[in-house]
Formats: C-alpha cells, structure tokens, sequence
C-alpha cells in the first residue's frame, strides 16, 4: 500500500512538473506575441499619423485642382453634364481630417490598464518622426517589456504595478525615445525586489489549468487584435514595405507630387489655352 502510494504521489508531481512547464511556455509564447503585436500596433500608429502630416495637402490639392479643372471645363463647354461634373467634384473637396479622426487615440497598447477607453499618448507628448523606431529602441523596448510584463505576474497589486510600468515604456517606444526607454530600464532595475512565487497548494493543478485556460483567452484576444490591425486601411498599406515603411511614404509622395504637376499643367492649358 505505502508504495502504490508513493507511485501516486511521484506521478502527481510529475503531471504538476508537466503542467508548470506548459504555462511557463505559454507565458514565454504569449509574452512574444503581445511584444510583435505591440510594435506592429506603434508602427501603424505612426505610419498613419505620418501619412496624414506629409500626404494629406497633397491629397487635399489634388482634390482641388480637380475641381478646378472640372470647372474650367464646365465653363467652357456649358454642358449640363460637365456641370454636374464639376459640382460633383466640388462636393468631394474636404478638408483632411484630424489624427485623431484619421485612426484613433485609442493607443497604449495591450498592457496600458487593458482599457479598451484608454487615451493613449498623453495630448504634448513629443512625437516620433519616422515610422519605425530605431533598432536601439526596439532593441531596449522588448528588453523591458520581456522582463516588466504584466502577465509574470499573478498578485493583482504586483500586476497593476507592472501594468502602469509597460503604459509608460509603449510611450517612450512610440516616441522612439532612446533615452527615456535607458532611464526606465534602470527605474525597473532599482526598483523592489520581485515578489516570491506562491507556494505549492493542494490545489496547485487547478490553478495551473485556469492558468492555462486564461493565457489561451489572452492569446485569442490578442489574435483578433493583430487581425484587426492587419486589416485595417493603414496596416494593409505599412505590409505592403514591411522592411522600408519611412521608404514607402517618401515613394507615394513621389507619386503624388507627379500628379499635382500633372494636374496643375492641365488646368494650365484650360485657363490659358495656346493660341495658333
């Protein structure tokens, strides 16, 4: 009988062994995936609000000019139907919209309090000038997040420590702030020493399976997050130079720059035709 038991009792530890090191790898797993979507998220973020400063007078004087030249013509012609043209086209003249309005202030990141109504950025907060930050920057930014991350945590006052943390390090990081994310990594480093982990319980293979089930959800969460970000107008854009995104905007304003000349030539020739 002590022998059956003591079976037993080796082959419960080791199935809670088995079970820890699953959660400890779904940690490790999901950690990752929230850092790519994190980042992903950053560079959305900047690509849009950078498209919106640098490209958006140039979408508002194309707009333009094509009313002008719908105009022009109508003028000329007096047809019925180049003036519903050139009303047409006058109605889609609009000024660009805000950052706010072009893709949200709903930044922050998936550890900034998990709030789905979080402000993001705070109103002054200095902005990045390129999309992508440097690799410093991402280089100290998954640093910290892999070692501050929230979910190492499972004691809710050690949590929303971290949390508030990590809101902090995603603001530097979508600054691209090299100094500031160096000054948080050593606050985090002389900061209070990390809290023990909970002692074994009797119902420690419960908890490690509602463990198990609550990384699942996170990830599944996350997943639909990444999705979403991946389909959205911007995201869909930034794939297409996921390697050079600062590159891609200087070659559409290239584009467009050809355009407004193109444009501008044309309403030339209508205001001012040649004479034989």
């Amino acid at each position: 009988m002590g022998e059956d038991n003591a079976r037993t009792d080796s082959a419960a530890r080791d199935d809670e062994e088995r079970l820890s090191q699953a959660v400890s790898t779904a940690e490790q797993a999901l950690i990752e995936f929230e850092i790519a979507v994190e980042t992903f998220r950053v560079e959305v973020d900047n690509f849009a609000r950078l498209h919106h400063q640098r490209l958006g007078p140039m979408y508002a004087r194309l707009d333009e000019l094509d009313a002008l030249i719908a105009e022009a013509v109508a003028a000329r012609t007096g047809d019925p139907e180049d003036i519903l043209r050139a009303q047409q086209a006058r109605a889609f003249v609009q000024p660009m919209p805000d950052v706010d309005e072009l893709f949200g202030r709903a930044g922050g990141g998936p550890w900034a309090g998990r709030d789905p109504a979080d402000p993001g950025l705070p109103d002054d907060a200095p902005l990045s000038s390129r999309v992508r930050p440097s690799r410093e920057a991402q280089r100290l930014y998954r640093e910290l997040a892999r070692r501050a991350h929230p979910d190492l945590a499972q004691e809710d006052g050690e949590q929303r420590r971290r949390s508030a943390f990590i809101a902090r390090v995603n603001e530097a990081y979508a600054r691209g702030d090299e100094a500031a994310l160096r000054q948080l990594a050593e606050e985090w480093d002389s900061g209070p020493e990390q809290p023990a982990a909970a002692p074994a319980t009797e119902n420690r293979l419960q908890t490690l399976y509602a463990r198990l089930e609550w990384l699942a959800a996170r990830r599944d969460a996350l997943a639909a997050r990444s999705s979403e970000l991946e389909q959205s107008a911007m995201g869909a854009m930034l794939r297409l130079a996921p390697q050079d995104p600062d590159g891609l905007l200087n070659e559409i304003a290239e584009q467009l720059l050809a355009q407004v000349a193109e444009r501008e030539a044309r309403l030339g020739e209508l205001l001012h035709p040649a004479r034989d």
